[in-house]
């Protein structure tokens, strides 16, 4: 699992980009920032997906997207949770 990251994906986010769960190389990314900015440059669908707010976990604790990432990190966002 060399310089790979897991990103999932929930909820809308999922629906949206139409992906769950992708393996995604590590290489410039240094942040869960630069991931959602390469992830938001992928295609409209992940735009769409990833664009207002979004919710971002790395290794099950929830972060902020200036949080560092490593190879074998799991990252995770999905949108805000409402109740009702």
């Amino acid at each position: 699992m060399e310089n790979i990251l897991v990103i999932k994906t929930f909820a809308q986010v999922r629906e949206v980009s139409g992906e769950g769960e992708l393996e995604f190389s590590l290489d410039a990314h240094k942040t869960i920032a630069d991931v959602l900015l390469s992830l938001k440059a992928k295609n409209d669908k992940w735009a769409l997906a990833l664009d207002g707010t979004v919710i971002c976990a790395k290794n099950q604790q929830l972060c902020t997207p200036d949080t560092p990432i490593a190879a074998g990190d799991e990252v995770a966002f999905f949108p805000p949770v409402t109740g009702g």
